[in-house]
């Protein structure tokens, strides 16, 4: 993980950067907002920690640039500003999080830690959902035919599972094509007196 310090306090910034390399943290500092708007344009950063009043470019000024950029990354704000008016222009600005001054080495790491398992599971969704569009795969699709196989214990062929689920016949195929390979549906061949084979299907239970 790599975090950008953005604060025209020298004492703050440098506290906060040992703060981060001794939890392990890469991390860079920025004097003020346009030094730290070029910093973040330059490389990749998962988290912001950002002054509010600072000379030539302002905490909320460098919120306004680094969210015409980038909608995702989290940025938490530090100020000795505690009015919600401050908090509001922040928040429609697009700012994360708030830790008012004087700075608790506790409190900071405890928020950086935080968006690090935030910005974590927001990367492994963003994995699975890019794993499931290149296969052609909706996440919703799958999830409701899953759920309905879950909920009936027992062996739903083709025809049923559409016909409860509203989706067409080669939809649902496909589907349980794929949860097949996956391992967690299973098919059972069912012999008939007249006529083909039938396959029915139900939810894998380990």
């Amino acid at each position: 993980m790599k975090i950008l310090i953005v604060d025209d306090d020298e004492s703050l910034r440098e506290m906060m950067k040992d703060l981060c390399t001794k939890d392990g943290l890469v991390a860079d500092t920025a004097v003020d907002g346009r030094d730290g708007l070029y910093l973040f344009n330059k490389n990749h950063y998962d988290i912001l920690i950002v002054d509010y009043h600072m000379p030539i470019m302002d905490g909320l000024e460098f919120v306004k640039h680094v969210r015409y950029e980038n909608q995702q990354v989290p940025i938490l704000i530090i100020t000795e500003d505690d009015r919600q008016k401050t908090a509001d222009q922040f928040i429609q600005e697009g700012a994360t999080d708030f830790s008012l001054k004087p700075i608790k080495a506790l409190d900071i790491i405890s928020r950086i830690h935080l968006h690090i398992q935030i910005v974590n599971m927001k990367s492994r969704l963003k994995l699975e959902e890019d794993v499931y569009t290149a296969k052609g795969i909706s996440k919703g699709t799958l999830d409701s035919i899953a759920s309905y196989l879950k909920e009936h214990h027992t062996l739903k062929s083709v025809d049923e599972i559409s016909s409860s689920v509203g989706l067409a016949y080669p939809t649902v195929y496909r589907y349980l094509m794929h949860l097949l390979e996956e391992g967690k549906v299973k098919q059972v061949i069912r012999h008939q007196k007249i006529g083909r084979p039938k396959k029915l299907y139900e939810w894998y239970t380990h």
